[in-house]
């Protein structure tokens, strides 16, 4: 699941200053950036968070246009000669084990919550090869996308980019034909973040305000829409933080409570296990869709990659067979596949979009783990919802001219933004079709259809290896990943109207 971070986006007519980190990963425990720095110049970092988990702007002060973008005059040799993880002037470099840490939090979230519903989608013994199957893939996809920001470092010269900048350079160092494309492309990319984030923070909505209803139900029983009228303001509140720095304990907190909730989430579906007999091992065609989409959402951790290793002190241990990523991402894999295979089993075919939601009633326990993860996810909301405002926001504030005028324009900006994903998640109040849509939409784009794109143009030039070996593949993954796209938005969307119509 991804989680929060944060991308600032640099208007396209604007002089190149230096790069924002574009993802943070979840509940960071200290910030890059100091806001009020990151309107106008380059982020700061903040001198007084703790030196080895921050991840800073790693560019150099010359723009992408000064580095010659679609230069070919450089020489062979100059280019294969440039490293760009030499050339990065990193204020807090972070560890292997800090890097390790962040992509875990990047990548779990309510996603793993929702596995046993997918389980449910897929059936037990699809779900389980299934899950693993995808967690390979956006593995792989991971993977492709760093070689091709180090591919195009090399190419242009730069010490890193972010994810929308490496679509940007690969058209703009592509066929001669796409290269019209390349603005296109960015824009592309950054939308997608922005519905994924938008999308989290949907969820994230009707997560606390459904985890909250269950337990309170025990003692009274009030509509959900009462619970997310509630929840509005003290989101709106929490949201005006403009500085993450005075999020950094609530992060923390958070990370805490998920950990706990999480624990003992798990000691509650391994107590009395049924016989595997009991659920269906192979679920209909038609719920399959519904399960991508879940599954996809959960694994939708690609954005966090590259800040990630662009701030490490040693980044080339962050891929190959035994590095960060892999190591990551085999523990991801593994959570997802146990936590879905063992809820699916446990509750069968009554399993809910969230797993705390079967945890049985009235029982002290069990309220604390929904009650504690409801808390959870609400301080995360804050996190997630700094890409979405960071990505709008410079364009918004670009139409006044006064300062007074641009505080006012983000204030009412960051108000309407919430008051946005609250609506959207007063629409559509079921949890598992808001995961397995926003999996389906913005998910696969990301993580499944982007990377494979951008690694057939950045290698144009240079080969596709023996037999084209890298661009039947990439075909493969595109194809799969549009697929799951089509099929899985339309899923969720049919289920939303028979939903509707009863």
């Amino acid at each position: 699941d991804p989680s929060p971070v944060h991308l600032f986006q640099i208007p396209e007519g604007a002089p190149r200053k230096k790069k924002m980190s574009e993802r943070q990963p979840l509940l960071l425990q200290s910030d890059a950036s100091d806001y009020e720095g990151s309107r106008g110049s380059a982020a700061r970092p903040v001198r007084s968070s703790p030196p080895d988990n921050t991840l800073v702007n790693v560019h150099s002060e010359d723009s992408l246009a000064a580095s010659g973008s679609g230069d070919e005059e450089l020489g062979s040799a100059d280019k294969s000669g440039y490293n760009p993880t030499h050339h990065r002037t990193l204020e807090h470099p972070t560890s292997n084990f800090d890097t390790l840490v962040h992509l875990l939090k990047g990548n779990i979230g309510t996603g793993i919550l929702a596995m046993p519903d997918a389980f449910k989608n897929a059936g037990l013994y699809v779900g389980l090869v299934g899950t693993l199957i995808m967690g390979a893939i956006c593995t792989h996809c991971m993977h492709m996308l760093v070689n091709c920001s180090h591919e195009l470092c090399r190419r242009l010269q730069q010490p890193s980019l972010d994810f929308s900048e490496v679509a940007y350079c690969s058209f703009e160092t592509g066929p001669l034909g796409l290269r019209r494309y390349s603005q296109l492309a960015r824009r592309i990319v950054t939308t997608f973040l922005f519905i994924t984030q938008i999308g989290f923070c949907c969820v994230y909505f009707l997560f606390v305000a459904l985890n909250l209803k269950n337990v309170i139900d025990h003692y009274f029983v009030m509509e959900l829409h009462i619970y997310l009228v509630l929840m509005l303001l003290p989101m709106i509140l929490l949201n005006l933080v403009r500085n993450l720095k005075y999020l950094t304990p609530v992060s923390l907190i958070a990370s805490l409570l998920t950990v706990v909730g999480l624990a003992i989430t798990f000691s509650y579906m391994l107590q009395d296990l049924p016989d595997v007999h009991t659920v269906k091992p192979v679920a209909s065609w038609a719920t399959l869709p519904l399960y991508f989409g879940t599954a996809i959402y959960a694994f939708e951790g690609i954005g966090v990659v590259l800040p990630l290793e662009n701030n490490m002190r040693t980044p080339e241990d962050f891929g190959g067979s035994t590095g960060v990523l892999n190591t990551g991402m085999v523990i991801v894999a593994c959570l997802y596949t146990s936590v879905g295979f063992f809820g699916y089993l446990k509750y069968g075919e009554s399993v809910k979009g969230s797993i705390t939601l079967n945890l049985p009633q009235g029982d002290i326990l069990s309220e604390l783990v929904r009650i504690s993860m409801a808390v959870a996810i609400f301080l995360s909301y804050t996190l997630q919802f700094y890409v979405p405002v960071n990505i709008v926001e410079p364009f918004v504030c670009s139409h006044f001219n006064t300062t007074r005028g641009k505080e006012l324009a983000a204030t009412v900006l960051r108000v309407v933004l919430v008051t946005f994903t609250f609506l959207l998640a007063a629409c559509i109040p079921n949890l598992s079709i808001i995961i397995s849509l926003v999996g389906a939409v913005s998910s696969s784009a990301l993580a499944l259809i982007a990377p494979p794109i951008i690694e057939m143009i950045t290698f144009y030039n240079v080969g596709y290896g023996r037999y084209k070996w890298m661009l039947w593949k990439d075909i493969l993954i595109m194809i799969f990943g549009l697929a799951g796209f089509v099929f899985g938005t339309w899923a969720s969307l049919a289920d939303i109207v028979n939903k509707k119509s009863h």
